[in-house]
């Protein structure tokens, strides 16, 4: 079974009067332990994608279609019942960790708190897995690290602290929208191989929102690529990308800097600590 299937899903933004359909009629399938790609320009529809399966639309934002979580159908539940899927079996993890993560909050806190609230740990038992969790995602000295703010940390670590805190409650989905776009190129390459290693790891599906292919071609298992609020191309990576079907496919692909082409393989380097 799939881990999380969108079919038909159209999100409308606006006022009644002026409303404006910015995802038209999509499909996608999210596999256990798999990576499925979502490439496209800003403003293609994607990140509202994300958005609508969180149920975080913004104010006066509607979805329509069907998402489902296994077998439990997200569009149209109870509020109640949404926040406590988001966190326990949806994690999720932003383009900013500066903006996710609360600065007056130590990490340790941070982590701990949603492991409380959603797997009912006592203090002790979620500290521990707290300690776990950060060493799992590679943040050095995890003990220490639980007692720091945000702000003591590189940004290649406060993603990783994020990342973290999206995993806290062991959940199916994992959507990460934008998440090294802030980095550079050197800790992008760690933050996708941990992606790629967590999918696998844990059984874990990922729906990776990017506008940039380079990062896409070094992770993902399958890609849909978006225009205009609709899947204009989706298959393999090597299909999408060795033989793209669609114009804009081939756009984007020739757009793409050589540069990019060593996040794919080879040894990663560690990311700066300082």
């Amino acid at each position: 079974m799939n881990a999380l299937t969108i079919s038909d899903l159209r999100v409308e933004l606006g006022p009644r009067g002026a409303r404006t359909e910015v995802v038209r009629g999509i499909d996608l399938a999210l596999r256990p332990g798999a990576v499925q790609g979502l490439a496209g320009e800003s403003g293609s529809g994607k990140s509202m994608t994300a958005m609508a399966v969180l149920g975080l639309l913004p104010a006066g934002g509607t979805a329509s279609g069907s998402i489902r979580l296994g077998d439990e159908e997200l569009i149209g539940m109870p509020s109640r019942r949404y926040r406590a899927v988001r966190g326990r079996r949806i994690g999720m993890v932003f383009q900013d960790p500066s903006a996710s993560l609360h600065p007056q909050l130590t990490v340790g806190a941070q982590l701990t708190d949603v492991m409380r609230t959603h797997l009912g740990l006592s203090r002790a038992q979620a500290r521990t897995r707290a300690a776990e969790m950060l060493d799992r995602v590679r943040v050095p000295h995890p003990d220490a690290a639980l007692k720091k703010f945000p702000h003591q940390f590189s940004g290649g670590q406060r993603q990783r602290v994020a990342i973290a805190i999206a995993l806290a409650c062991d959940p199916e989905v994992l959507l990460a929208d934008e998440p090294t776009t802030a980095l550079d190129v050197t800790v992008q390459a760690g933050m996708l191989h941990l992606l790629r290693d967590l999918a696998i790891e844990r059984n874990l599906a990922v729906l990776l929102v990017t506008h940039d292919l380079g990062v896409m071609s070094a992770i993902a298992d399958d890609v849909a690529v978006m225009r205009h609020g609709r899947i204009v191309e989706a298959g393999t990576r090597a299909q999408v990308f060795t033989a793209p079907a669609h114009e804009y496919t081939r756009e984007l692909l020739a757009a793409m800097p050589d540069a990019q082409e060593p996040l794919v393989a080879g040894e990663i380097p560690q990311e700066d600590e300082r």
